[in-house]
């Protein structure tokens, strides 16, 4: 989807890249996210006392609140994990949260960015399952007894490949669905009135298909934790 204007393509067209962020508005606003992110955490840090302040206690429930959860699924051990699938979380929230800002693009309606995050969330439950068994950890593409390995391993490697396509797909047509939709609906029905629906359940989808995403990771480092049967 071409949007009609982009506030960082006219920005890069300062030092002549213009051309090159109308071609990439995803890599842009993905490094806008980055940005974001890195600039609240750095203040978050900053403002940390012993007498904690609002905002303070927003965030040290909403983020223990998540890693709770986290270690509910996949035990201590997946603990380390966590500040991973955190950022993931955070990232995808605020790239799904974009698109309902006017002039800006969310990078997580272009499939490039899904995938990248995707390959990072499933690579890393196989990092952790090496850590956690060793050459063990190919039991869990074995099978449960040798003679049926012939049938598991194709099985299991096609089920491994396809956790980063869903992975990809659901958060990627989510929100490239919710751009088609708003375009369409500025187009048919003016500039104010006909989106805001669409842009109050965008904020929920939004923030639904962070948690999904974040819980799925979660899961999939779960399953590379424990014990093969």
């Amino acid at each position: 989807m071409e949007h009609p204007y982009l506030i960082l393509t006219s920005l890069f067209k300062m030092i002549g890249l213009e051309e090159w962020a109308a071609a990439h508005p995803h890599v842009t606003y993905m490094w806008l996210a980055m940005v974001v992110l890195i600039f609240f955490g750095w203040l978050a840090g900053k403002s940390i006392s012993m007498v904690p302040k609002t905002a303070q206690n927003v965030f040290e429930v909403l983020i223990s609140g998540l890693e709770e959860f986290v270690v509910s699924i996949t035990g201590d051990e997946g603990r380390k994990s966590f500040p991973l699938v955190l950022t993931i979380f955070l990232f995808v929230l605020v790239g799904n949260l974009m698109g309902l800002v006017p002039t800006f693009f969310p990078p997580t309606a272009n499939i490039n960015t899904t995938l990248a995050i995707a390959l990072i969330a499933v690579l890393w439950s196989h990092v952790i399952g090496v850590q956690q068994h060793g050459f063990k950890y190919i039991k869990h593409f074995l099978g449960p007894v040798p003679a049926m390995i012939p049938l598991f391993l194709p099985i299991e490697l096609i089920g491994h490949s396809a956790r980063v396509l869903s992975l990809t797909f659901r958060l990627f047509g989510n929100m490239m669905g919710h751009e088609l939709v708003v375009g369409i609906l500025l187009t048919l029905g003016g500039m104010f009135l006909a989106p805001l629906p669409i842009m109050a359940l965008g904020t929920f989808v939004s923030l639904v298909q962070a948690f999904v995403f974040f819980l799925l990771s979660t899961m999939y480092i779960a399953g590379a934790i424990e014990e093969s049967h």
